[in-house]
């Protein structure tokens, strides 16, 4: 049996990481997780752009534009969406993972979602560098490994 799998050397791509200011306090850890997991890996802190957007529902409009710019081997999404009193949170989770998820299908590009879902405050930090890791890391981690299946397709 053949197999394809993919390595984890940033060399030579081209990442851009799509950030909500809401919930700044967490999301800045994912940026700093994403940023370190992009260097650690043999990227050039050079090809990695930060474009900073309101929320997570500017997210996929941004991811858009940048996927179809031709310019990056990945997006990476980040935020935290954390769940209050009523279902907001939840519409916002869905839309976004769908638009995220198409956006990636039709032009190609990975497009990886990497915000955090979170019923609480407990669990968005511990998706934020503590406990459960983090989520920035995660997503461009997996983002250097989804890049280089696809080449080797």
């Amino acid at each position: 049996m053949k197999e394809v799998t993919g390595n984890l050397n940033a060399g030579g791509m081209k990442m851009a990481i799509v950030v909500s200011r809401f919930n700044s306090f967490f999301t800045e850890q994912l940026v700093k997780g994403a940023e370190d997991c992009f260097v650690r890996h043999g990227g050039k802190d050079a090809d990695l752009l930060l474009v900073r957007v309101p929320g997570a529902n500017e997210i996929p409009q941004v991811a858009q534009k940048l996927a179809t710019s031709g310019t990056y081997s990945a997006i990476v999404a980040l935020g935290a969406v954390i769940q209050g009193a009523t279902p907001h949170a939840d519409l916002i989770n869905g839309t976004v993972a769908r638009a995220l998820s198409k956006i990636g299908l039709d032009t190609g590009v990975p497009v990886l979602n990497g915000i955090v879902c979170a019923q609480n405050l407990e669990q968005v930090i511990e998706r934020a560098g503590t406990k459960q890791g983090n989520k920035g890391w995660d997503a461009v981690l997996a983002a250097i490994e989804t890049v280089s299946v696809l080449k080797a397709l």
